[in-house]
C-alpha cells in the first residue's frame, strides 16, 4: 500500500528518542522529509544523521514560545514545503496527587500542554488542504494511570483541544489526529516500570492486563502515527486511536 508520503515535509517535536522517534523513522522509511527536535542541539542533530538525508535536526524547546514559528521555517527553509506536524514531548514528572509540587505542574503545563497548543495553532495557521496536526497523548486520555497524575491531568485537556480543532479546521481539509500510546516497550516506559520494588514483576503484571500479552515494539507505535499523517488516511479527523495492544477496556 503507498502511503502517499514521498517528498511530504513534517516535523517531528521530541523525535530524538522514544516514540517521536519511532514516528520519525517510519516516515522517513516511506519516503517523507522530517524536521526532528530534541532539546539539546548534539542529539537533535545526531538523531537526525541517523535517519539519513531527508531529516535534519533542530534544537528546540516545545514550551518556549518562539519554537513553533522557527520550526515551520526550518521546514520551508531544508525542505522547502510544510505538510504535518507531530507533536510528541516528553511525559512529565510521575507521582501521586500528594507528591507533585506545583512547580512541576506548572512546567509541565508550560512543555506538554501549553507548548503543544502553540504548535497546533501555528501548523494550522501555515498548512493548507490536505495538511494534517497529530498529537501524541496517552491511554491516560481515557482511563487515569496510577502514579501519573499530571499527565492523567493534562492529557484528556489536550485530546479535547485537538477534538475542537478538528472541528475548527476541518473546513480547511485539514486534519487533526491523536495517538494514544499505552505500555510500549520505549526508555520512558522502563524507568517507570523501574520505579517498582519488582520492575519484572511490574512489567509481568502489566502484560498480563493487554490481550496481546506482550508491551508494543516502537515501531509498531512508529507505523501507526506513519499511516494517520499520511495521505492514506485522508478521512481521518477528530480520532483518538489506541494504540495499546487491547489494553483499553471500553470501546
Amino acid at each position: 500500500m503507498d502511503l502517499g508520503l514521498k517528498d511530504r515535509v513534517y516535523v517531528v517535536t521530541g523525535a530524538t528518542r522514544g516514540l517521536g522517534n519511532a514516528a520519525a523513522r517510519e516516515l522517513v522509511a516511506d519516503g517523507a522529509k522530517v524536521v526532528v527536535t530534541g532539546r539539546d542541539e548534539k542529539t537533535a542533530a545526531d538523531a537526525a544523521s541517523a535517519l539519513g538525508p531527508n531529516a535534519v535536526g533542530v534544537a528546540a524547546d516545545n514550551g518556549a514560545a518562539g519554537t513553533p514559528a522557527r520550526l515551520v521555517a526550518s521546514a520551508r527553509e531544508h525542505f522547502r514545503g510544510f505538510d504535518g506536524i507531530l507533536i510528541s514531548v516528553g511525559g512529565p514528572p510521575p507521582g501521586f496527587a500528594a507528591d507533585n509540587t506545583d512547580e512541576q505542574w506548572a512546567v509541565a503545563f508550560e512543555s506538554v500542554f501549553l507548548g503543544a497548543v502553540r504548535l497546533a495553532r501555528a501548523a494550522a495557521e501555515e498548512l493548507g488542504e490536505g495538511g494534517v496536526i497529530g498529537f501524541v497523548l496517552s491511554g491516560s486520555v481515557h482511563e487515569p494511570i496510577p502514579g501519573l497524575t499530571i499527565s492523567n491531568g493534562l492529557r484528556p485537556g489536550l485530546a479535547g483541544f485537538a477534538k475542537s480543532l478538528a472541528n475548527e479546521l476541518g473546513p480547511r481539509g485539514i486534519r487533526v489526529v491523536g495517538l494514544l500510546p499505552s505500555r510500549i516497550d520505549t526508555d520512558r516506559v522502563r524507568q517507570l516500570d523501574g520505579l517498582s520494588a519488582d520492575p519484572e514483576a511490574t512489567r509481568a503484571a502489566n502484560e498480563s492486563r493487554i490481550p496481546l500479552r506482550r508491551y508494543g515494539a516502537p515501531e509498531e507505535f512508529g507505523r501507526t502515527a506513519a499511516f494517520l499523517l499520511s495521505p492514506a488516511a485522508s478521512y481521518l479527523t477528530g480520532i483518538m486511536l489506541p494504540v495499546d495492544g487491547g489494553m483499553r477496556s471500553g470501546f
